[in-house]
């Protein structure tokens, strides 16, 4: 094959160095709404301690998102850290997982300043979903090229196993958020069961796996 017939394919830094940036610039903009807050309370001349009691539905939210943010950055640098080469394909599903960490901040502002109610449970965890989404759909990508990447195939489903665990307790978080308004979200506990989930998942795949596999000639 020429050069000029290969697909055209990014370097692993430039690649890295853009989503930390993002997830950077997300993960500030979360603070942004207590800032204004803040300066709301100094020109009405309210004490800290009012701050704090008038504005924790802010600041849980924003913990809640900040810890999130870093969760989801580091199962990504986890997931393209042997990652060599990136395609055009597989860069366009970074950019929809991009997309889902800065738009976060909006529904996390929602969270915190507007009245609960089912849809807003369906924007923040809908988006925590999508989020998840564009990860697995990575792995599906890097399984399917695995030339990309020198992490190996075993690597590669664990890591569609962990986010297929991971869709699965979002959406039932979803649910129990939705429909326990305003006080649903401590449903998003749920996903400290993400790793005997995925444990589980993964000893049924591996079943099915050996279900399929034809017997050894003799």
């Amino acid at each position: 094959m020429t050069e000029n017939a290969r697909p055209y394919l990014y370097r692993t830094e430039r690649f890295t160095a853009f989503v930390d940036a993002v997830v950077a610039i997300a993960m500030t903009l979360l603070i942004l709404p207590l800032l204004e807050a803040v300066s709301d309370m100094a020109a009405g001349n309210r004490s800290t301690a009012e701050f704090f009691t008038e504005h924790s539905g802010q600041l849980l939210s924003f913990a809640l998102s900040f810890l999130l943010i870093a969760v989801f950055w580091m199962g990504h640098h986890s997931q393209y850290r042997d990652v060599e080469r990136i395609t055009p394909a597989l860069l366009w599903i970074n950019v929809g997982w991009m997309a889902t960490i800065v738009w976060l901040p909006v529904p996390t502002a929602m969270l915190g300043q507007l009245d609960s109610d089912p849809l807003q449970a369906v924007v923040y965890i809908g988006t925590l979903i999508g989020t998840q989404v564009t990860t697995l759909g990575g792995w599906l990508y890097l399984l399917r090229h695995p030339q990309l990447t020198t992490a190996s195939a075993s690597v590669l489903r664990a890591g569609i196993v962990g986010d297929l665990a991971a869709i699965i307790l979002f959406a039932i978080a979803l649910v129990i958020a939705a429909l326990a308004a305003p006080n649903g979200y401590a449903a998003l506990l749920l996903l400290l069961l993400n790793g005997p989930l995925a444990r589980l998942l993964n000893r049924r795949a591996r079943g099915h796996r050996t279900d399929v596999e034809p017997p050894a000639r003799e």
